[in-house]
């Protein structure tokens, strides 16, 4: 049985969000990171501690020069392979 997700898709037709194949933090974990900067000012070094990832990614994420987008729309693929993150688009 074929197994399908749903992928943020841009306005330009390229993936957003959680769903671009280079993700590393899910929208919830950016969302929770503007959150903590912004309303109990956590520095840069502890966010990134805390989500595991650099200074600079924290940085571009707050200045919102990273994960900026929303999807336009979403577009149902199927996974070819459980073990793979990588959907044939149906």
């Amino acid at each position: 049985m074929t197994e399908f997700k749903l992928v943020g898709i841009s306005e330009f037709g390229s993936r957003v969000g959680e769903t671009h194949h280079r993700a590393k933090l899910t929208d919830h974990d950016v969302d929770l990171i503007r959150e903590l900067r912004e309303e109990h000012k956590l520095t840069y070094e502890a966010l990134a501690e805390k989500f595991e990832c650099s200074k600079s990614t924290i940085r571009d994420i707050c200045r919102y020069r990273r994960r900026w987008q929303r999807p336009d729309r979403w577009k149902k693929v199927a996974l070819t392979d459980e073990r793979t993150e990588n959907p044939v688009d149906k």
